[in-house]
């Protein structure tokens, strides 16, 4: 019979050690900072389990090219930088019913059909449940395993056996170690479950991804180390009133981060979108007041969104100022620039500011955007439609030059733009020839300018 293995409580604070748990360590007086702990005793005191290990010259060691193998899910292999790593750990978090467990069977569909064999992990739902999804997505491969476990000792025995192209654990918060005596989802659990996954994963080549649940603020639920031990994390983000899905990589050991996958929600399961900025902007209004259009870059990917602002008078003693899809505090900067170096009286006014589709936009460039649509609905005049607005304000009302500008502007004017206002230090860099050349471009350096051009 298999000793049990001992655990203890240990503060992640201080590191101070109790046999049982406590709401508030005795050693710091923080509260909730006990987290289950299994200890293992060796003999002649701690060893490292693959051996001895001796330091080595950096030119003398040898590298070999990634074992990397795409799914021919063009989004999904642009975030995880040009395919699956062998041997790699992914996160993926995401609100419920958002579509992970859609996204990760699509994907094993295709692993199987083009590799072999796939396993499958559900810790909530039932093999039956699963083949109900299949058959609506139209999942049929024939190698392509289930296994309904929530064991952690089972699910690395039927891997062994099976020995698949790719794993899939959905989720880390249902699967348990009987070696921890607390609940499946306790931090303990999840941090022991993720360890003991990464190390399977590294031991056998297999890349396994590991599906989290999110809390109220979106981040993945369980211990911080969670998501330092794998090797990319990606969140799946989208409004259950839109159709569209942000696959988006805040983390990848083995490509670039902040890159994204944009996917559509069909019947039929997801769908790749191949242009983005056509999809954001198909119900776009001609001639409405306080909508322009700007170009964010996510990754290396531009996307061009629709952002609106509403300007309306208010009769209460403090103005509201409300921004969806773009940083708050931004938002309350530049309005501050219109009234300082414009002269424009927005104390008495309500400002409302959304991307439009749902998008979440965190970058300088579009700040010239915001401070167009805002002066568009205060002044009731409308911007050409054929005009895309770009560029990074600062608090003197500058107009700074930006990053990527002729990628921006090639994206734009595949999308029949003609006209665009933008940096003057960028203007003047630009090769006029690349792909935009039929483009009008009006170079700004300050606020008030960029606002004789536009109106």
């Amino acid at each position: 019979m298999k000793a049990k293995a001992k655990t203890v409580y240990v503060c992640q604070a201080c590191g101070a050690q109790s046999p049982r748990w406590m709401g508030k360590c005795s050693d710091c007086g923080q509260w909730n900072t006990l987290v289950e702990e299994r200890v293992e005793k060796t003999k002649g005191g701690r060893s490292s389990p693959a051996g001895k290990s001796e330091p080595l010259l950096l030119s003398e060691i040898q590298t070999g090219d990634e074992d990397r193998f795409v799914t021919k899910i063009g989004e999904l292999d642009r975030v995880l930088g040009g395919g699956i790593v062998a041997g790699s750990v992914v996160l993926i978090g995401g609100d419920p019913g958002i579509g992970k467990s859609t996204l990760v069977l699509q994907m094993l569909r295709q692993v199987s059909e083009l590799r072999g064999k796939a396993l499958y992990v559900s810790g909530e739902e039932s093999p039956g449940q699963i083949k109900m999804r299949a058959q609506r997505l139209g999942v049929k491969a024939e190698n392509l395993y289930v296994l309904a476990e929530t064991s952690l000792d089972e699910i690395t025995r039927a891997a062994d056996e099976l020995q698949p192209q790719a794993i899939v654990v959905d989720s880390v918060q249902t699967v348990f170690t009987s070696e921890l005596p607390s609940a499946p989802g306790s931090v303990g659990q999840v941090r022991e479950v993720s360890g003991r996954l990464m190390l399977h994963a590294k031991r056998t080549g297999i890349p396994t991804f590991i599906i989290g649940h999110v809390t109220k603020d979106g981040a993945i639920a369980g211990p911080r180390v969670l998501e330092h031990i794998v090797d990319t994390v990606l969140y799946f983000e989208g409004d259950r009133g839109h159709a569209f899905r942000v696959l988006r990589a805040v983390k990848n050991r083995f490509g670039s981060t902040n890159e994204i996958g944009v996917f559509e929600m069909k019947e039929e399961g997801l769908a790749e979108v191949a242009n983005p900025s056509e999809l954001f902007l198909a119900e776009r209004p001609k001639d409405a007041t306080g909508s322009v259009v700007v170009s964010s870059l996510e990754g290396t990917r531009p996307i061009l969104a629709e952002l609106q602002a509403l300007v309306t008078p208010t009769k209460m003693t403090m103005p509201r100022r409300t921004s969806i899809g773009v940083d708050y505090n931004r938002v309350s900067l530049l309005i501050a620039v219109l009234e300082k170096r414009v002269g424009m009286h927005l104390m008495g006014m309500d400002v409302f500011v959304n991307v439009v589709g749902g998008l979440k936009i965190d970058e300088p460039a579009v700040d010239l955007g915001i401070i167009a649509a805002v002066a568009s609905s205060f002044r009731e005049k409308s911007i050409d439609p054929n005009t895309v607005v770009m560029g990074e304000v600062g608090l003197a009302g500058e107009v700074r030059a930006i990053s990527q500008a002729e990628s921006r502007l090639k994206d734009a004017a595949k999308l029949g733009f003609t006209r665009c206002v933008l940096p003057a230090a960028n203007v003047e860099k630009l090769d006029k020839a690349a792909g935009f050349a039929k483009m009008q471009l009006l170079g700004v350096r300050t606020v008030e300018e960029a606002m004789e051009r536009l109106f």
